[in-house]
């Protein structure tokens, strides 16, 4: 006997992994650019077929729930190898159309990657790069989980089957307002940091990484340190950091506009240098898009391909 039920589809798996990820109707179906019903109608259909809750209804909003993130991984899977699928018949047409998916750190994305995404789709302008921006964590999860093809992040983060290869290098350094007491130019080490507040980037983000291995290589732990704010953006964190409320560590690229300014100054600390991972995954296909970029990213930085 043929089922007269509808079959799960790509486009509800995808409505789905969308509302996961933002835990909101009306912010997933603004990104899908659907409309409100639509994405509810598509989440009522998982539910009603399989007779499962995916999602807590708690007030007006929704929550994830565990047979939520059960399900949510095998999305993930099956959405990658429909990826990988699309890719290997898009490598058919030799870089005529496509589209490449691509995952930033905040620093990366924010300076070195905009010059060359203008030389990418300069040399293939039918490819369409498809580029987010998340945390160093985050690129990572979902470069191993398919979710991405490239990945750039500014500190090592390791996955199970992503390969990391360096293809730049950065300079972290303690940048405070000009009222600040450390504006003096005086020289200071890691072990004076608990001599001021600091505001940092959240846990997960690399320049919060980099942060704390300052700390770690001092013997020092980041609980004797005042830390009134960590924040999800070096914007947000500069501006706390230009009315003096504390000192942070940035990238002197992100920040080099405002020390030029004179809305920043350099603590006189010595510079941490921070190597530029692009991440890929071992096992998944690899498409001639990818490829592209890979190459040309490693012949302008000198780098080998792994």
């Amino acid at each position: 006997m043929v089922s007269t039920e509808a079959e799960m589809t790509l486009e509800q798996l995808r409505i789905f992994a969308e509302v996961a990820a933002r835990q909101h109707i009306t912010q997933a179906a603004a990104h899908l650019n659907m409309t409100q019903s639509a994405v509810s109608a598509a989440i009522t259909a998982l539910e009603s077929r399989h007779r499962v809750t995916l999602f807590d209804r708690v007030g007006r909003s929704i929550v994830l729930n565990e047979t939520g993130r059960l399900f949510l991984k095998e999305a993930h899977a099956v959405l990658a190898s429909a990826k990988a699928a699309e890719a290997a018949l898009m490598d058919l047409s030799g870089l005529m159309h496509g589209e490449l998916s691509i995952m930033a750190s905040q620093t990366v994305a924010g300076y070195w990657l905009a010059p060359r995404l203008a030389e990418y789709q300069r040399r293939y302008p039918g490819i369409a790069l498809g580029v987010r921006i998340a945390n160093t964590s985050e690129v990572a999860d979902a470069v191993a989980e398919g979710r991405a093809e490239i990945g750039l992040i500014e500190w090592p983060n390791e996955r199970r089957s992503v390969s990391a290869r360096m293809v730049a290098t950065d300079e972290m350094i303690v940048v405070v307002a000009p009222g600040h007491a450390w504006a003096d130019g005086r020289p200071r080490s890691v072990r004076d940091f608990a001599d001021t507040a600091w505001i940092l980037r959240e846990t997960g983000s690399g320049t919060r990484r980099a942060f704390e291995s300052l700390l770690e290589g001092a013997a020092m732990s980041i609980g004797s340190l005042a830390i009134p704010l960590s924040l999800p953006g070096n914007e947000t964190v500069i501006g706390v950091v230009e009315t003096g409320t504390g000192a942070t560590l940035m990238s002197r690229s992100i920040v080099a506009p405002l020390l030029r300014s004179g809305a920043l100054v350099e603590a006189n600390v010595p510079a941490l240098p921070r190597p530029f991972f692009l991440l890929r995954h071992e096992e998944r296909y690899r498409s001639k898009a990818a490829d592209a970029f890979d190459d040309m990213v490693s012949a302008s930085s000198g780098s080998q391909k792994a």
